[in-house]
């Protein structure tokens, strides 16, 4: 059923399929991943980029990450899917605005773009973005984006930017994070308003079993524990060696 598999220059485990059967039964694609450090979030989203590309169902896409982030996602980006895609930061745009004719921006010339969201949060550049950003974004590191309790505009530029993009009609949204939960249910509460507003009034330890279900299509999370045994197949982590 999955057009991409042949396309890829790695073979993704049985677990790593499940994002991608998830955001494929949404219209909308809104997925918010919270898998552990190693279990593979950065394979599970390129899986979803490269469905969609060999679906035609986008054909542009945009990875918002920290500012040290962006070459590891260019590297891996490329190894992985064979696509050479532009980091876009404060020592590249000038360069790349100089190879584009005419008077296109950044953002709606290159169809495969990396993002440093500190450089596009400013009010300056954020309208532009918002406007002409691609199909698919995929939010690296989204817990730095959760709206900070009781913080004023300046410290909310991340989730001001990150919840202007989902709150576009037709715009397919992944999410990546570890640590989705910081221990303050108000900043888990924003992030999951991202993905659906009807979320970010669900309090989960009382949540009823039908909101539940709704956030389980939308919302994976899975430890090292759960998936080194997936569907018959093992999962060999690295072991750590402690030593002096």
């Amino acid at each position: 059923p999955f057009r991409c598999l042949a396309k890829l220059s790695f073979r993704p485990r049985a677990y790593q399929i499940v994002p991608l059967v998830m955001a494929l039964r949404q219209d909308k694609i809104r997925v918010l991943i919270a898998d552990d450090v190693g279990v593979g979030k950065t394979i599970e989203a390129l899986l979803v980029v490269r469905e969609l590309l060999e679906r035609k169902k986008i054909k542009r896409f945009s990875v918002l990450c920290l500012p040290h982030l962006c070459d590891q996602w260019q590297e891996e980006i490329r190894s992985k899917l064979d696509i050479e895609a532009v980091i876009i930061r404060s020592n590249t745009q000038a360069r790349l605005d100089r190879q584009i004719q005419g008077d296109a921006s950044v953002y709606d010339y290159y169809p495969y773009q990396i993002v440093s969201i500190d450089f596009i949060k400013s009010d300056a550049r954020k309208d532009v973005f918002v406007e002409q950003c691609p199909e698919l974004v995929i939010v690296d590191e989204v817990h730095t984006c959760a709206r900070p309790t009781g913080a004023s505009d300046a410290q909310q530029q991340r989730f001001h930017l990150v919840s202007r993009i989902a709150a576009k009609p037709d715009q397919h949204l992944v999410m990546l994070t570890a640590t989705p939960h910081s221990g303050k249910d108000e900043e888990f509460r924003s992030l999951l308003g991202l993905l659906d507003p009807r979320f970010e009034s669900v309090d989960l330890p009382s949540s009823s079993q039908n909101e539940r279900r709704e956030l389980a299509k939308h919302f994976v999370q899975r430890k090292r524990a759960d998936v080194e045994k997936w569907m018959g197949e093992d999962t060999p982590f690295p072991k750590r060696d402690a030593f002096e």
